[in-house]
């Protein structure tokens, strides 16, 4: 693995190395036996705004002995418009990998031809592969496991997070249930290039839920759309409340990246009921993140 672009772009064998090895990472926390980071800086391109994120990335890259050098939109020439080829050619001769959190997909794609170096998604309109990931580890935590589980996604249909759900599923082979407003369900080309039996999309939450073993959402409104209140809207019935619950499996985890809107796609008694999930879930972004450092590190 020379880069972590997106979900899509693993193999079933890859994903769960990686959740195996955070596992460990997580146990060995401020003691690792190696760092296989040192001497070297990680440059962290953010254009679009983080706690989780940088806070779990900064964190990991110095536990494994490297440096990050944190680089907001405003700190470097690409906020006022040099091509990105052209800044990754220049930041390919000064560090060692890049850990970029943008809007285009193709920016990463594009920043990792040029400048030559590991490069890492931290979040694009198209995938979240590091927060599926550390789901993942979760998931592992939780119920030993994704095999033979059914998943459920209450929410957008086609954000970064469902999309990235989706090609894991296909990848890993396990049940996924998206529920969406049917004006928010990915378009039937993209149902066909998943090429998988295993994922079923509807307008129906209830249905989707029904039997499900891991409920997950996301707030309706991506980063960038909060203008958008008629898209909101939609939204109605969607929300993660008892009610809809009800008809969950028996020791069903409910996960939600976060920020949570409280109220809006989850109410408040199912956050707080499900909080140490929740909150296990993003602490384990530093560690299901730090395996993916330490795969590009061993990869060079």
């Amino acid at each position: 693995m020379k880069n972590l672009l997106s979900i899509e772009e693993l193999s079933a064998a890859e994903i769960a190395a990686l959740v195996t090895d955070a596992i460990r990472l997580k146990a060995e926390r401020g003691n690792h036996s190696a760092q296989p980071l040192a001497g070297q800086t990680w440059a962290m391109i953010f254009t679009k705004s983080s706690t989780r994120t940088r806070v779990s990335f900064e964190v990991g890259v110095r536990e494994l002995g490297g440096f990050p050098m944190f680089l907001s939109g405003n700190d470097i020439q690409l906020g006022r418009g040099e091509p990105i080829k052209d800044t990754a050619r220049v930041l390919g001769r000064m560090v060692h990998g890049v850990i970029i959190r943008t809007f285009a997909q193709q920016d990463i794609i594009d920043f990792a031809e040029f400048s030559k170096l590991p490069v890492i998604n931290a979040l694009t309109d198209d995938e979240h592969p590091c927060q599926i990931l550390a789901d993942l580890l979760t998931v592992q935590e939780k119920l030993g496991g994704w095999e033979g589980k059914k998943f459920a996604f209450i929410g957008d249909g086609f954000s970064n997070m469902t999309r990235s759900w989706m090609w894991a599923a296909k990848i890993l082979n396990f049940e996924l249930h998206v529920a969406s407003p049917k004006s928010c369900q990915p378009p039937a080309e993209f149902i066909a290039s998943l090429d998988s039996d295993m994922i079923t999309v509807s307008d129906d939450p209830i249905s989707a839920v029904k039997g499900a073993d891991v409920i997950n959402t996301d707030v309706w409104l991506s980063m960038g759309q909060e203008d958008q209140k008629e898209k909101e809207a939609e939204f109605a019935g969607y929300q993660l409340e008892s009610e809809l619950l009800s008809g969950a499996a028996e020791g069903h985890i409910v996960l939600h990246c976060l920020p949570a809107y409280r109220g809006k796609e989850i109410s408040e008694e199912i956050l707080e009921k499900h909080a140490d999930t929740i909150f296990q879930q993003a602490e384990n972004r530093l560690h299901a993140q730090k395996a993916v450092l330490v795969a590009l590190a061993q990869a060079k």
